[in-house]
């Protein structure tokens, strides 16, 4: 009797742990939503405070970007267009860029998602306007042919990046709004389909391909992982590659990239639309397993263009070698799956718009970041598309900051509810 007395009473605790599992069954039910992320690995967090293994992986990224976008522009005063600029011009603004962006994350980290879910629609409406001003001359910012970004005195905004993240919210609370008519072409995919081609139509014109691709992906996997008809779906999907295939052959510039890409090394090509790859490539076989020592590139001394911005990888290949490029490709792959765990369990607890969303900055973390890894590595044709986290952007930082910081409210609200709280 006396041991009997001493032991815990387990059984409020296996009530309540049948509540949740059969809450989690019931919103599953009732919502099919499609999961990338099963096994051991998703299983829920600790209920006590944020994610703090993303918070030090993304940290440490960040301290990366600082050393990285430091040694790829060093030299960068030693050419005349940079010639008024001091070699830590850029490593200066990257560390204030990352410093408002961590504020910025702060602040986010306040905002419930039911405010996000319900500014969603007037967040992609912003955006599409943003987008417009970036075309009219005399407001929107032209650098080497592309206009894509609105001056703002201490920096140049890119509404394309804040189109990722409204791209992802827009479609988490269209798919939410349409759950009950998914399986029907006209009122689940075509409003949406459209949405997208506006979207498309406005990022070509500056032009932008490449952050086009990454909202295209973020659209199709949430409406994929939200439970469309999968015949519809896959027409989505057909209907996108002819138009990106239509693209490419009505462009020339476009095409002669292509065949550069097929062929990089060929003398018509090595000095003109391949020049960057080539040198990208160069800078990768210097570097073999550990590098030739940080600062030591021979690329970033004017040999490979955007050395701090689309083609920070190389220079890491250069640096620190295959050993370095791998651990950064693993970072990338950890926090895109980690913010798709984090999604899955915002939709076993019936917060469907919270879910589609996580997985949707997953997708677009891990689509660009592969789109730029891909294009260092000669894997992928040339696309003008920064490394998150890293490269060298005010607005690239920021954004991925403020969605990475909606992530982690969605983790704390899943955690304040299996704890039985309020989110």
């Amino acid at each position: 009797m006396k041991l009997a007395a001493t032991l815990p009473d387990w059984s409020g605790l296996r009530e309540r742990l049948a509540g949740l599992w059969a809450r989690g069954r019931e919103g599953t039910e009732h919502l099919p939503i499609r999961d990338w992320v099963g096994g051991a690995t998703a299983r829920p967090a600790a209920v006590s405070g944020y994610d703090t293994a993303l918070i030090w992986v993304v940290v440490s990224l960040l301290a990366f970007s600082l050393v990285m976008v430091y040694s790829a522009s060093v030299a960068m005063p030693d050419s005349p267009k940079f010639s008024r600029y001091d070699t830590s011009y850029f490593l200066v603004r990257q560390s204030a860029f990352v410093a408002v962006a961590f504020v910025a994350a702060v602040i986010t980290l306040q905002i419930p998602i039911a405010t996000w879910e319900k500014w969603a629609p007037w967040l992609f409406a912003t955006t599409l306007a943003l987008l417009i001003l970036t075309l009219i001359p005399f407001i929107g910012k032209g650098v080497n042919g592309a206009r894509r970004w609105i001056p703002l005195g201490i920096m140049n905004f890119q509404p394309s990046e804040l189109a990722k993240l409204a791209m992802a919210m827009y479609a988490a609370s269209y798919m939410v709004r349409k759950m009950e008519v998914k399986e029907n072409f006209v009122k689940a995919v075509w409003p949406m389909a459209v949405s997208l081609g506006v979207v498309g139509v406005l990022l070509l014109a500056e032009p932008d391909m490449g952050a086009f691709m990454v909202i295209a992906a973020i659209a199709l996997g949430i409406l994929f992982l939200g439970g469309v008809n999968g015949r519809m779906f896959l027409l989505s999907v057909a209907v996108l590659v002819g138009a990106f295939v239509l693209m490419i052959v009505f462009s020339e510039f476009r095409r002669q990239r292509i065949f550069a890409y097929l062929d990089p090394w060929n003398p018509n090509y090595a000095q003109g639309k391949a020049y960057q790859l080539t040198h990208s490539l160069i800078a990768f076989g210097r570097g073999e397993v550990f590098g030739q020592g940080l600062g030591n590139s021979i690329e970033k001394l004017h040999y490979l263009p955007e050395a701090h911005t689309d083609f920070l990888m190389a220079v890491i290949g250069e640096e620190l070698g295959f050993v370095t490029v791998v651990v950064v490709i693993l970072a990338f792959f950890w926090i895109t799956r980690r913010v798709f765990v984090i999604g899955r369990q915002a939709i076993a607890l019936d917060r469907v718009f919270a879910g589609l969303m996580a997985q949707g900055i997953g997708i677009w973390f891990g689509a660009q970041s592969f789109i730029n890894m891909g294009v260092n590595l000669g894997v992928l044709p040339t696309k003008g598309l920064t490394l998150p986290l890293l490269s060298y952007g005010g607005s690239g930082v920021l954004l991925n900051l403020v969605a990475l910081a909606i992530v982690l409210r969605v983790d704390q609200e899943n955690r304040q509810l299996m704890r039985g709280g309020r989110a």
